[in-house]
């Protein structure tokens, strides 16, 4: 290695000469220099590698360990003349000559905060979004185009989501019938109009509690498993697997169980709502001495068909919903086995969340039109 250490103190600088490959002792030489340089106070060093015919991987590392030495100093070192084999080698490395960003750290106050939540809310949406339009693509415009539809799946799903859910979901409502009677008839005795109870079982059933704790407990029951599924699938794979064999996910995966729970869910809302009545009926004949005319023709007179209507529109959002949140929760996931744990969680929490938003806006809209 030749090297001319002429400096001028006016600018600080000074340059190293290389000419021949680049050995331990010649690289050892190298970083020696620019430290000796830098330390007298040269601000500028610079390595002249015009005369260096090839560069390998060992005397990119010397450059290297001799950039950072000189930066270590508060030189700045860089490489001139290089030219041919070199100069590619050097741009393919060129990230290990850059000196490492300068972290910024600033206060990050509410507004901030605020905003990053806002535009994260809006990245979830715009994504939800193009979930639900694939949905209702593969669902009802996809089949009629002659694109096909899973047959075998969505009855599994039907199943599944439906069949499977009738024992839990009519024993919840019928609990609740009990529950609702009983504390109507504590308020009505006052008043010895504990006939009223049956009026109040059957259109708080129909309105709101048979929508809303069938969809509370299917969502806590088919949402949970929609999530889990899909993001088992996703960590593991199987989700780029289908996509990479050609495979719409939407089709595949997502429509059946779109399809089989708008099916499933408002059958089950009836028989939710049969067994809440018959558990507020329960109640009356056993404790409150009422016979089954009596109540029955009181049942009968209370209950509107606007109001089973309300109940029936309703499971059907409801419905909507919980599939999307599931398949969204399930897809989003990147992880591991923790990931899906708390994508599950997140889905149902959400669930349960928008189906009581859904119901106040519900709630709200028949109460200002009917």
């Amino acid at each position: 290695m030749n090297r001319d250490l002429s400096s001028k103190e006016s600018d600080h600088a000074a340059t190293l000469h290389l000419s021949g490959d680049i050995s331990n002792t010649v690289g050892q030489q190298l970083v020696n220099d620019v430290t000796r340089i830098a330390s007298r106070g040269n601000r500028e060093v610079s390595i002249d590698l015009k005369e260096l015919p090839q560069l390998d991987s060992r005397s990119c590392a010397w450059l290297i360990e001799a950039v950072r030495a000189g930066r270590r100093l508060g030189a700045r070192v860089s490489l001139i003349g290089a030219h041919g084999q070199v100069a590619d080698f050097i741009e393919l490395m060129r990230a290990n000559f850059e000196p490492p960003p300068v972290p910024t750290f600033y206060r990050d106050g509410f507004l901030g905060r605020l905003g990053g939540k806002a535009i994260e809310a809006w990245d979830e949406a715009r994504v939800v979004g193009n979930l639900i339009i694939d949905a209702l693509y593969w669902s009802f415009l996809g089949p009629v185009g002659g694109r096909g539809l899973r047959w075998k799946a969505l009855l599994a799903e039907i199943q599944e989501m439906g069949v499977g859910a009738i024992g839990i979901v009519c024993l919840i409502n019928f609990l609740l019938g009990l529950v609702i009677a009983m504390l109507s008839a504590v308020q009505l005795r006052m008043f010895n109009m504990q006939i009223l109870v049956a009026s109040g079982v059957v259109i708080g059933f129909a309105r709101e509690l048979a929508p809303i704790m069938t969809g509370i407990v299917v969502s806590a029951r088919t949402g949970a498993a929609i999530t889990a599924q899909l993001a088992t699938m996703k960590v593991s794979e199987e989700i780029d697997a289908l996509k990479g064999m050609g495979l719409n996910v939407a089709k595949f995966l997502i429509a059946p169980k779109f399809l089989s729970i708008l099916v499933s869910l408002p059958i089950l809302t009836i028989m939710g709502f049969i067994s809440g009545v018959a558990g507020g009926f329960l109640l009356g004949m056993l404790s409150l001495g009422f016979t089954f005319d009596s109540w029955w023709a009181q049942t009968l007179q209370a209950v509107k068909l606007g109001d089973i209507t309300q109940g029936f529109v309703k499971s059907f959002f409801f419905a909507m919903i919980i599939v999307i949140v599931g398949c969204h929760n399930g897809l989003r996931v990147s992880g591991g086995a923790n990931e899906v744990g708390r994508a599950t969680t997140r889905a149902v929490v959400m669930d349960i969340f928008l189906i009581i938003v859904a119901d106040m806006l519900f709630a709200t809209l028949f109460y200002f039109t009917t």
